[in-house]
């Protein structure tokens, strides 16, 4: 099993330990919040580090998490099972849970995946999908551009990343959305660090939601994200699109796509999320 660097913020907030077999436990950080709860691509990534630990393969291939309560800052418990190792493949299911003040077990989310080894696929291409087109990353906003309440008091997620959004898409910031559900811009994390197959779990869901751009802000709780990694991403700031086409009923979908430095389409994710009400 591969050492993780504690050089990286990312890498020390997502270290899992296993105390038994399918029994692992974490240390849930407070800088990886939006709003009312950590961010779901953060707290994905630590449980896709337990079942890492878990499966005979290195790489998440798809990985479909339903969230269920809000992951707190603090300790936590991840539950892994192995409910297939094949060959070229493994699937593993996982729950999160932490322990409330009367010592009562909360689930906070399940997980099944699918592992493999990204190393091992062939090189063959056929895409009919295209890199996002967008400035160069020196010529787009960073959260330091826009309104500092773009996202409420208490968004500690946004000092861990330096995401730069499209000034073409970043029109809700000041007030003035497209309506059109699209928002594009760059990922990186602010160490440094480069992208890494754990890591894309986080930048399917660490741009502003896409209901942005429908003139709908606040808190937009995911309820299931579902996230196709299709390579090792090349080292570099990776290129985030996102779209949703429905909102109907008080949800909506957000699709996204990740792109690495060497135009490769690298993840893939559809989530269900919640759209923000009046009072969230």
């Amino acid at each position: 099993m591969a050492q993780v660097s504690m050089d990286s913020e990312f890498d020390r907030d997502t270290v899992v330990t296993s105390r038994s077999p399918g029994v692992h436990t974490a240390q849930l950080s407070p800088g990886w919040s939006i709003l009312k709860a950590l961010n779901g691509g953060y707290v994905l990534a630590v449980v896709s580090r337990a079942l890492r630990q878990a499966l005979p393969h290195p790489d998440p291939f798809t990985v479909s998490a339903h969230f269920l309560t809000p992951s707190r800052p603090g300790p936590a418990e991840i539950r892994t099972e192995t409910v297939r190792a094949g060959r070229t493949v493994s699937t593993g299911q996982a729950a999160l849970v932490q322990f409330a003040d009367d010592g009562s077990e909360v689930e906070r989310v399940r997980v099944l995946a699918t592992y493999g080894d990204l190393g091992a696929l062939t090189d063959e291409v056929r895409t009919s999908a295209k890199p996002p087109a967008m400035p160069p990353f020196e010529e787009c906003y960073g959260s330091s551009d826009g309104p500092t309440d773009a996202f409420g008091d208490g968004s500690t997620l946004l000092d861990r990343l330096d995401v730069r959004m499209d000034p073409a898409t970043s029109g809700w910031a000041l007030g003035k959305p497209t309506g059109t559900g699209e928002l594009r811009g760059w990922f990186a994390l602010a160490d440094g660090r480069a992208p890494d197959p754990l890591s894309l779990l986080l930048a399917v869901d660490a741009l502003p939601p896409a209901a942005f751009d429908l003139g709908i802000t606040g808190w937009t709780p995911t309820v299931e994200l579902t996230v196709h990694v299709r390579a090792r991403p090349a080292p570099g700031p990776l290129r985030v699109a996102l779209a949703t086409r429905n909102l109907a009923g008080g949800f909506l979908e957000e699709d996204a796509e990740v792109w690495d430095s060497a135009d490769r389409l690298v993840a893939q994710s559809r989530q269900l999320a919640r759209a923000p009400r009046p009072h969230d």
